[in-house]
C-alpha cells in the first residue's frame, strides 16, 4: 500500500510540474535529428559506338520495365513554322517502312503496353516478357518513320483544334504571353504556335526535323525495371546499334532578361468574371548550381506547397482565390519565375499588392526557424515518396549526366535540404525575388479590371497583348466623331438585309457540329414576331427542346418538362426575334458603346447590352463590314462566346454560316449552317407550350 501512495504522489508531482510549465515535452519541438542517408538505386551506364549514351536503372519489385529514349534537341527557332517540332514528335509513332499505324497500335495493344513519340524521342512500357517486342516496335518507330500525309492532315487537324480551346482558356493564353514576355519572338522559349504557323506546316518540314536533330550522339537510352545491366548491354546494340550519329547544329541566342521597371500587361478575356494574374520574368539559374536547392526551399516557402505564404495569405486569409503558387524553373538556357493565381476580377488589384508583398516580405525579412523547419520536412517527405517510382531513380541519372552533375548530387539532396538556413532564405529572396522589375500579366476583362491596374507600373500604362502575345497600339483605336451605339446597331441591320427583314414571316435554320467524333443537330423554328422553336438532337435522338410561344415557354430535356420563368423567360422574350436588335429600343434594352477592340486581328466596335432583367452581353461588330462577329454572354458563372466566322445571303438577307462557340463543352463546337429556308411554310403547332 505504501509503494502505490507513493507512485501516485510521484505522478502527482509531474502533473504539478507540467501544470507550471517545468519540463513540458508538448511546448517544444522535437529538434531535427541528422538528414536520412538515401541509397539510391544504382544506375549503370555505358555508350554504344554510335555515342547514344545508355543508363540501367534495376528494379525487381514487378516484372516491367519502361524505356525511353531521349533526344536531347538544342534550342531552335521554329520561326513562320511554330509548333512543327511537336508534328513531327506525334508523327513518329503514324507509320513506319514496315508498319502502318493501326499495325503499330494493334501490336502494342496486345502486348497491353504503351508506346508514345514526341518531339524529345520515345517511350514505353511492358511486361518484362515482352520487352523485345516492343523494342523491336520502339526502334522501328525511331529509326523508321515515313511520316504519311493521311496520318498527318489528321496530326494537323487535331493541333489547330487543341489550339482552339487554348485561345479561350485564359490560363493557356497566360502561359504563352507569359513565354513572350519573359523571352522576346526571337527566341525559342518565347515562340508562340499559331493558327498561321500550323497552317504552314508541311510533311516534308517534319521530315526535316526529324533528320536535323534525331541523332544518337545527342541522345540517351533509359531501361528501368526488372531488367539487368547485362541484358541491356545485349539488346542496346541490336535495336539501337544502326541510328546513324551525325552534326546537330547548335545556335547560341541572346539571354532574356528581366524588365528594367516593373511592367503591367494585359490580355483581354471579355466577359470574363475572374482575372488570371502571372507575376513573371527570366531567371538565370542553371541545374546543379550551388543556389538550386536553396532557392527551391525559399520558393516552396513563397508558394509551392499547400501551407505556402501565398496560400495562407491570398486563399486562407483573403480569400481571394481557390489557389496561389509560385515556381521557380532552372534551365540550362534560361529559368523563370512565375507566380500565378486566379481571382474574382473585383480583387484582382488588390491580390497584386499582396503578390508583391509577400515577395518584399521575404526579401526583407528573415523567417522564423519553425516554418523553415517546416518547410524543409515538407520537401523531405515529398523526395522520400519519389522515390518509391523507381523512374524517378533513372531521371536523376539522366539530369546527372545531361547536366554533369556529381555522382551523388542526388545521393546527398537531403543533406543539403537539411543545411539550408533562414540566411540563405533571405539570401536566394534577394537573389531570384524581383518585385521590382517584373512582368505584372493579367488576363482578365478589360472593362472590370485594366483601368485599375496602371499604378501597379512604373511608367503608369498598362500595355496590352492578344493572346499570341503580339502588341496591340492604341494608335488608331478612338471612337470616330458621331459613331454611338445606335448608329453602329443601325448598320449592322442595313449590312444584314435593312428593310428586307421587316418582311419575314417565319425561317427554318439546320445547324450541325462535331462533338466527340458524332454529329450534333440543331434546328431552328422562327415565326414572327418572336415565337421560337428550337430542337437539339444527336444520332437521331432529341437531346433537348426549347418552345417559346411568345408569352411562356417551356424547355424539354430528356423528356423532364421545365417551364422558363424569371430573367430567362424574360430574356427569351427579346432573344425570341429574328435579329433583335430591330427591337432593342421598344423592349427597353440598353446599349453603349465601349470602344474599339481587336478580334482575330480586325477591328471591331465592342458594345455592351443590358437587358431588363439584368441579363448583360457584349456584342463586336466589324468595322470593315458592319457584321456582327463575336457575341459574349455570362451564364451562372461560365463565359459563353460566340464567333461568327462566315455569313450565308440566303435572299439578300446574311445569316451566320460558321459560328465557333466556346464555354457550353469541353472542346470548342464548330456549327455550320446547311440549310436556311426563308417564309417557308411552318406549322403553327411546333409553338404551342404544354
Amino acid at each position: 500500500m505504501k509503494k502505490i501512495f507513493l507512485l501516485k504522489m510521484m505522478v502527482l508531482l509531474l502533473f504539478v510540474q507540467m501544470a507550471n510549465g517545468q519540463n513540458d515535452f508538448r511546448n517544444t519541438a522535437p529538434k531535427p535529428g541528422p538528414a536520412p542517408k538515401i541509397e539510391l538505386g544504382k544506375a549503370e551506364q555505358f555508350t554504344l559506338k554510335n555515342g547514344l549514351k545508355v543508363i540501367v536503372v534495376e528494379n525487381h519489385k514487378l516484372p516491367r520495365i519502361s524505356f525511353q529514349v531521349f533526344v536531347d534537341v538544342p534550342p531552335t527557332l521554329q520561326g513562320e513554322f511554330a509548333g512543327y517540332a511537336d508534328l513531327a514528335g506525334q508523327m513518329l509513332s503514324k507509320g513506319t517502312t514496315t508498319r502502318t499505324k493501326s499495325q503499330i497500335d494493334e501490336s502494342v495493344d496486345f502486348m497491353g503496353a504503351n508506346l508514345n513519340s514526341s518531339a524529345s524521342g520515345v517511350s514505353g512500357g511492358c511486361l518484362s516478357r515482352y520487352k523485345d517486342k516492343l523494342l523491336e516496335v520502339m526502334s522501328d518507330v525511331l529509326l523508321n518513320p515515313t511520316f504519311p500525309s493521311a496520318e498527318f492532315d489528321k496530326v494537323k487537324k487535331q493541333a489547330i483544334s487543341a489550339l482552339a480551346q487554348d485561345k479561350d482558356d485564359p490560363s493557356a493564353i497566360a502561359n504563352n504571353v507569359g513565354s513572350v514576355l519573359r523571352n522576346g519572338k526571337n527566341h525559342p522559349y518565347g515562340e508562340v504556335t499559331t493558327e498561321k504557323s500550323l497552317e504552314k506546316i508541311t510533311v516534308d518540314k517534319c521530315r526535316e526535323f526529324y533528320q536535323n536533330f534525331f541523332k544518337p550522339n545527342i541522345s540517351y537510352l533509359i531501361v528501368t525495371g526488372d531488367i539487368t545491366a547485362a541484358e541491356v548491354k545485349k539488346f542496346a546494340p541490336k535495336y539501337f546499334g544502326d541510328w546513324k550519329q551525325g552534326e546537330v547544329q547548335s545556335i547560341k541566342f541572346d539571354t532574356p532578361q528581366k524588365p528594367t521597371a516593373t511592367q503591367v500587361d494585359f490580355v483581354d478575356k471579355a466577359g470574363a468574371v475572374q482575372s488570371v494574374i502571372n507575376v513573371t520574368y527570366p531567371v538565370d539559374m542553371k541545374p546543379g548550381t550551388e543556389d538550386v536547392i536553396k532557392a527551391s526551399v525559399m520558393n516552396t516557402v513563397l508558394g509551392s506547397y499547400f501551407g505556402s505564404r501565398l496560400m495562407s495569405n491570398l486563399r486562407e486569409d483573403k480569400a481571394y482565390t481557390y489557389g496561389a503558387r509560385s515556381g521557380l524553373s532552372p534551365d540550362p538556357v534560361i529559368g523563370f519565375f512565375n507566380a500565378n493565381a486566379s481571382v474574382r476580377n473585383e480583387v484582382t488589384d488588390s491580390s497584386i499588392v499582396q503578390f508583391l508583398a509577400e515577395m518584399d516580405r521575404l526579401r526583407n525579412e528573415t523567417m522564423p526557424e519553425e516554418e523553415l523547419s517546416m518547410v524543409k520536412n515538407v520537401m523531405t517527405g515529398n523526395f522520400a515518396r519519389s522515390l518509391e517510382d523507381p523512374e524517378t531513380v533513372a531521371r536523376f541519372a539522366l539530369n546527372t549526366a545531361r547536366f554533369n552533375l556529381p555522382d551523388d548530387y542526388y545521393a546527398n539532396y537531403l543533406q543539403r535540404l537539411s543545411q539550408v538556413s533562414t540566411y540563405d532564405i533571405r539570401q536566394m529572396a534577394a537573389k531570384y525575388l524581383s518585385p521590382k522589375n517584373t512582368h505584372l500579366l493579367v488576363v482578365g476583362n478589360k472593362d472590370d479590371v485594366a483601368a485599375k491596374l496602371a499604378s501597379f507600373s512604373t511608367d503608369k500604362k498598362v500595355r496590352f497583348y492578344d493572346v499570341y502575345g503580339n502588341p496591340i497600339e492604341e494608335e488608331g483605336m478612338q471612337v470616330p466623331a458621331g459613331i454611338t451605339a445606335q448608329t453602329v446597331l443601325a448598320d449592322y441591320l442595313n449590312a444584314v438585309g435593312g428593310k428586307k427583314l421587316d418582311d419575314i414571316k417565319s425561317v427554318y435554320l439546320n445547324m450541325t457540329a462535331s462533338f466527340q467524333g458524332m454529329e450534333m443537330v440543331t434546328e431552328l423554328n422562327h415565326m414572327a414576331p418572336n415565337k421560337l422553336d428550337m430542337v437539339n438532337s444527336m444520332l437521331g435522338n432529341v437531346i433537348m427542346e426549347s418552345i417559346f410561344d411568345g408569352e411562356k415557354g417551356v424547355n424539354i430535356q430528356m423528356g423532364n418538362k421545365s417551364l422558363m420563368e424569371g430573367s430567362a423567360l424574360e430574356d427569351m422574350k427579346i432573344d425570341g426575334h429574328l435579329f433583335p436588335e430591330r427591337f432593342y429600343d421598344k423592349l427597353g434594352v440598353k446599349t453603349e458603346l465601349k470602344g474599339i477592340e481587336m478580334v482575330e486581328s480586325k477591328k471591331a466596335y465592342k458594345i455592351q447590352i443590358e437587358y431588363p432583367s439584368g441579363t448583360k452581353k457584349t456584342h463586336y461588330f466589324s468595322l470593315e463590314t458592319n457584321l456582327k462577329i463575336r457575341e459574349i454572354e455570362e451564364k451562372d458563372g461560365t463565359v459563353v462566346t460566340n464567333e461568327i466566322t462566315s455569313y450565308k445571303d440566303v435572299n439578300g438577307i446574311q445569316f451566320p454560316e460558321v459560328v465557333k462557340i466556346t464555354g457550353v463543352a469541353p472542346m470548342p463546337l464548330i456549327m455550320t449552317t446547311k440549310e436556311v429556308e426563308v417564309n417557308g411554310e411552318m406549322d403553327a403547332s411546333l409553338f404551342i407550350v404544354k
